[in-house]
């Protein structure tokens, strides 16, 4: 394997280390990673709730708070519709859970058992027939066209949150709330479907808690500037500035009826900062018979935030996290939006709000995870606190699971992606996901024990189903390979249950490293599940096999659709044309691990967790820290692995402390000899902690050795 620790400049590091207050060896790995921005480090360095997003900088989020407020004031039925998988599930107990709390007349649906992806026509005319009045998408409706015009037809609105890619044309909901939005303004495109869900959910509360919410108001500062003075206003309502005003006044020249001032400010509540310093500054602007009826929001601010009080603006920009991360020079102005948002926000908070978005923001991290979001940007204080609350207060539902997977208070990212999510997953995959949306509802906790129960059992049923279905296909996937030009794999067959062809698709991407798509036929329907490789965007495939679908959707690197039979044959002729036509990035002669950083052995102590843990959550986009270390001298070696010693546990010494470490899949190598105890040796290697009778202890997983 070859080593590749890319060229940064020493004095980029330095100065990002200087900036943010980060040691050098975070910041060169920061750099190394490309992570060089204040907005991009910001989410590495710091994990508050209120670096999250304003939810009204999504498109159409006012919208849908007003459209469901008013569901609430009229007693309206509402349905939340999620999709089956862990982010829809996740996604539908977030939303249906607060819609609940809140009081309101509440059902929740998904797909089950044979039904397809999406909102179908039956749960909406079944929805009609109850008198039901609005539906709310969760992770799912940007493609369902047919079923929301019928919505409409039978009065009932539609607002659709999701997050999956929307073609040209968009179906005419009442709103959609979609980062992905062809003119969407939302800086962050990668949220998961919960992770729309729980920002819709933090606009209701917003907007059910705060007095501010749905009001005009403005910000108004003064500032010297040589023989003039600056005045700066911002107007905002739900906290997003909508309008801005810059007057330069030379004092005693101009009446205040001459500016745009007066324009400006009417009918606007006016809040200040240091009421009696603007007081003084605006009579020696325009005289004293000038009064502009502002409120000096300093004492209340410096209540809730004390570090703030009686400080200025400036000094406050001092100590602002906003301001050092922030890539332009923030002025007075922009510092107290910064300050009267996070007050605005903390004003709504108690000890019953917070506790609810503990609990709603682990299913968030929960499903941010599984559909496998990049974690960068709010995705990463989603997924952190999430995983935080989990293990300190884990809300019902996720309690029982954990305790039947022996993972309460104990565990990392990978336990969450490999042991606590396929658990989740497996009752949509056998066709039951129902059980698993229902375990977050349930309030009897002998009832949430023993769906937490059926779930494991569904998991070991899933699994075994999921072999079976390999040694049946695995032929059939060979042949194909070969005739997709061995750029693509594609298999269908009535034998593939249609709750594993994506873990189909996932073994075959795994055997030929090619995009590949497993299709179930079930009577006249077939449903297929697509997995891209090499980068390969999947979404591109399916875009010209559009008009043979019944439906489809997902992402760049996975996606799936459903088609008529009748067109099946069709579409694997096109997808042979299509194969043809596939190109990939040119595939590297030997492969090459991407290290981080170099460790001198004195690193190599047990604080180096500091370090790793303030990189997790580790997953899409942010690949666990790879290190080297020279040197090392091999202690011990043993053969693990049943029922053939496959694996080495090793112990490595670095001088003052000695390191355990497994190295997979290589006994081999020291069975023949390419080191040996006591050899001294180089080693590429992640960081982890290893869990045994309840003690910690971290280990070395070793990616490669060399003597």
């Amino acid at each position: 394997m070859k080593w590749d620790k890319k060229e940064i400049s020493p004095e980029t590091v330095k100065e990002i280390s200087a900036k943010f207050n980060c040691d050098l060896l975070t910041a060169s790995i920061l750099v190394r990673r490309g992570i060089s921005t204040g907005e991009s480090i910001r989410y590495f360095l710091e994990d508050d709730l209120l670096a999250l997003r304003n939810p009204f900088a999504l498109d159409g989020m006012d919208d849908a708070v007003e459209r469901i407020l008013a569901a609430k004031e009229e007693g309206e039925k509402i349905l939340v519709f999620g999709d089956g998988d862990v982010d829809g599930i996740t996604g539908t107990a977030i939303l249906a859970g607060y819609l609940e709390n809140i009081g309101m007349d509440v059902t929740w649906r998904i797909p089950t058992g044979d039904d397809a992806y999406g909102l179908s026509m039956e749960a909406v005319e079944d929805f009609a027939a109850k008198d039901g009045t609005l539906i709310i998408t969760v992770d799912c409706g940007i493609s369902r066209f047919q079923e929301i015009k019928r919505a409409a037809e039978l009065s009932i609105d539609v607002i659709v949150t999701d997050h999956h890619e929307p073609q040209e044309e968009l179906p005419e909901a009442f709103v959609i709330i979609n980062p992905k939005l062809k003119n969407s303004t939302y800086p962050f495109r990668n949220l998961a479907g919960c992770g729309v869900a729980f920002k819709l959910v933090n606009a209701l509360r917003f907007a059910q808690k705060s007095e501010l919410y749905g009001q005009e108001i403005c910000l108004l500062n003064t500032r010297p500037a040589n023989d003039a003075w600056i005045i700066e206003a911002a107007k905002m309502r739900n906290l997003m500035v909508t309008d801005t005003l810059t007057e330069v006044i030379v004092p005693g020249r101009i009446s205040i009826n001459d500016t745009r001032l007066p324009a400006f400010l009417h009918g606007q509540q006016i809040f200040c900062w240091d009421g009696a310093l603007h007081k003084q500054t605006f009579t020696k602007l325009f005289g004293k018979t000038i009064e502009i009826g502002m409120l000096d929001i300093m004492p209340q601010i410096g209540k809730m935030i004390p570090q703030v009080a009686d400080q200025s603006l400036l000094r406050i920009k001092e100590l602002s996290k906003i301001a050092k991360y922030s890539e332009k020079e923030l002025n007075e102005l922009d510092v107290f939006v910064n300050l009267f948002t996070s007050f605005a926000r903390l004003c709504i908070k108690n000890s019953e709000d917070t506790e609810a978005e503990n609990a709603e923001i682990q299913l968030a991290a929960l499903g941010t995870i599984a559909d496998i979001m990049p974690l960068l940007d709010e995705n990463r204080i989603i997924a952190r606190k999430g995983i935080e609350a989990l293990k300190k207060n884990p809300r019902p539902g996720l309690l029982q699971l954990l305790q039947k997977l022996d993972l309460t208070g104990r565990f990392e990212t990978k336990d969450i992606s490999w042991k606590l999510c396929p658990v989740i997953n497996a009752a949509r995959r056998m066709g039951s996901a129902e059980i698993a949306a229902a375990l977050f509802f349930e309030k009897d906790v002998k009832k949430r024990e023993r769906l937490a129960g059926e779930l494991v059992t569904m998991n070991e049923n899933r699994k075994e189903l999921e072999e079976e279905t390999w040694d049946i296909i695995k032929d059939k996937i060979y042949k194909s390979f070969e005739d997709y030009d061995q750029k693509l794999v594609v298999v269908s067959s009535e034998k593939i249950n249609k709750g594993v062809t994506g873990l189909m698709a996932q073994r075959a991407v795994r055997l030929f490293n090619v995009p590949s798509i497993a299709i179930s036929i079930n009577e006249n329907i077939c449903t297929g599940s697509v997995r891209s490789a090499k980068n390969y965007n999947i979404q591109l495939m399916l875009e010209q096999c559009h008009d043979l679908f019944i439906d489809a959707g997902g992402h760049k690197a996975a996606g799936g659709f459903s088609l008529m039979l009748e067109n099946l044959d069709t579409l694997l002729e096109q997808l042979k044309d299509i194969a043809l036509t596939i190109e990939f990035e040119k595939d590297k002669q030997e492969e090459t691990i991407q290290i981080d950083a170099e460790l001198p052995l004195d690193f190599l102590s047990p604080d180096i967790l500091k370090l790793i843990d303030m990189f997790e959550p580790y997953g899409c986009d942010n690949d666990q820290l790879v290190f080297i270390a020279r040197k090392i001298t091999v202690k011990d070696v043993n053969y693990i692995g049943k029922p053939e010693s496959k694996h080495l546990k090793l112990m490595l010494d670095t001088g003052k402390y000695k390191w355990p470490a497994l190295y997979w899949q290589n006994a081999d190598r020291f069975t023949n000899k390419e080191f040996r105890i006591n050899d001294k040796v180089d080693v590429a290697f992640n960081i982890t902690r290893d869990y045994f009778k309840k003690n910690e202890t971290p280990q070395m997983i070793i990616l490669d050795l060399k003597k």
